[in-house]
């Protein structure tokens, strides 16, 4: 299997769009969690039936959350997601949420290409109510028979509420892999480098046929 956070970027958040792999299947009660360590996904512990997750669940590659883990991803879809698949995907918000504790935000995503609906989600305004509903009360209470009142969920966030958690979290990681800092700010002055002669082409051909 890929190590995802090799073969994977975070993707662009810049313009809302981002790289997403998934764990754990919308309906599974199953927590399916991504090994870091070794490289494959692991079952952690299977959970009760009744707090069954209520959307695909999954994590942005090259990132750490303030728990030490990948940030996490809450990914709406009409149909369940498989385990170790990965997908391009559309910000829509994030969940700001605490468990233990511990700041452990979800950042709320769908597909980038979605046919079916037509891209109809664009904001988290255009998600059903009920589906926040249901997310919000399954982080709520989900560990109540083990750890009661562990878990809270504080908001739910726009885009640019999503992009400043996304950002912190790239950063996370990068500290951690200076060598892909230096890749990715040599990367950066490549494209601004290309930028500069696209616009000075523009600014020739402009003046040329002036």
């Amino acid at each position: 299997m890929a190590d995802f956070n090799k073969v994977l970027t975070p993707g662009n958040p810049d313009k809302g769009e981002l790289n997403v792999v998934i764990e754990i299947p919308t309906g599974s009660n199953h927590k399916i969690e991504w090994d870091r360590e070794h490289a494959c996904f692991m079952l952690d512990r299977v959970e009760p039936m009744a707090f069954a997750k209520p959307c695909n669940y999954g994590f942005i590659p090259q990132t750490l959350d303030e728990d030490g883990d990948e940030l996490d991803v809450l990914m709406i879809t009409d149909q369940p997601l498989t385990t170790g698949i990965w997908m391009k995907a559309k910000i829509l918000g994030v969940m700001k949420f605490v468990d233990g504790g511990e700041v452990d935000d979800k950042i709320i995503c769908v597909p980038e290409d979605d046919r079916n609906n037509g891209d109809a989600y664009k904001t988290l305004e255009d998600l059903p109510a009920q589906t926040l509903k249901q997310i919000e009360y399954h982080f709520n209470h989900y560990k109540d028979l083990k750890k009661p009142g562990t878990t809270e969920v504080k908001a739910f966030e726009g885009l640019d509420s999503a992009k400043k958690v996304i950002a912190a979290s790239i950063e996370r990681y990068l500290e951690k892999h200076p060598e892909l800092k230096v890749k990715k700010g040599m990367e950066e002055v490549a494209d601004q480098a290309k930028e500069a002669v696209k616009e000075t082409v523009k600014a020739v051909k402009k003046a040329v046929n002036g």
